[in-house]
């Protein structure tokens, strides 16, 4: 008669089975993680050409800041289809937003309107474009001797982790651009709501069109 018995798990086998798959959970985990970081680093290296629109807008619609945000958008809605990006078709869903000290009205096109204002930029996870179509910015950086001028036509460019004194001139009018960790910038946003102005009406406007922006353009597979 022949019988077979199953080998005694000692210690030291279920020691190295467990180190085994503890390695193999991290390898997981470290594999998954690189390849989100590649998959963020090539979505943000894929740039829309805005600076280039901005200047199309402006020539073709001098001293008409209606005309400039319709050209704009009518271009990105033409060019980027509703599978690729979605665009609120509302031109005049305006809120008021206060952030950083500043105060100015935003549409969720990323236009945004200032009837004189400054303060701060905020420090953010993602690069900001600033891209001007009526008036003129200014900007300041801490140690920096001489104001930068952004005029109508130039781009501001507010690299991620980086911070500056910024004021906006009266009538001044901008295309904004945000590229990298967009929902964490929506503290700085609300913040100046929440512990100053109290503007409910607006904070809960704010909350539900971005949030709905942002729920379209999840549900398109744009992250």
């Amino acid at each position: 008669m022949v019988s077979s018995k199953k080998s005694p798990t000692t210690p030291a086998t279920k020691s190295a089975q467990s180190a085994g798959s503890c390695i193999m959970r991290w390898v997981t985990r470290l594999t998954v993680l690189g390849v989100f970081i590649a998959l963020a680093g090539y979505l943000d290296a894929i740039k829309a050409p805005l600076h280039e629109l901005a200047q199309s807008a402006i020539a073709a619609n001098p001293d008409d800041t209606s005309g400039m945000i319709n050209y704009i958008v009518k271009n990105l809605t033409e060019t980027y289809p509703v599978t690729q990006i979605r665009l609120n078709p509302d031109v005049n869903e305006w809120m008021f937003n206060n952030a950083g000290g500043a105060m100015g009205a935003i549409v969720p096109h990323h236009l945004r309107n200032s009837s004189g204002t400054e303060g701060h930029t905020g420090l953010h996870t993602a690069d900001d474009y600033f891209h001007i179509l009526v008036g003129e910015q200014w900007a300041f950086a801490p140690g920096a001797l001489e104001l930068e001028r952004y005029p109508a036509g130039s781009v501001h460019v507010l690299p991620r982790f980086t911070a500056k004194q910024y004021k906006m001139h009266e009538g001044c009018f901008a295309l904004e651009y945000a590229r990298g960790w967009i929902p964490l910038m929506l503290p700085f946003g609300f913040a100046d709501t929440v512990t100053s102005t109290l503007d409910l009406p607006t904070f809960g406007r704010t909350a539900w069109i971005t949030g709905r922006e942002m729920l379209y353009n999840l549900l398109i597979g744009k992250i």
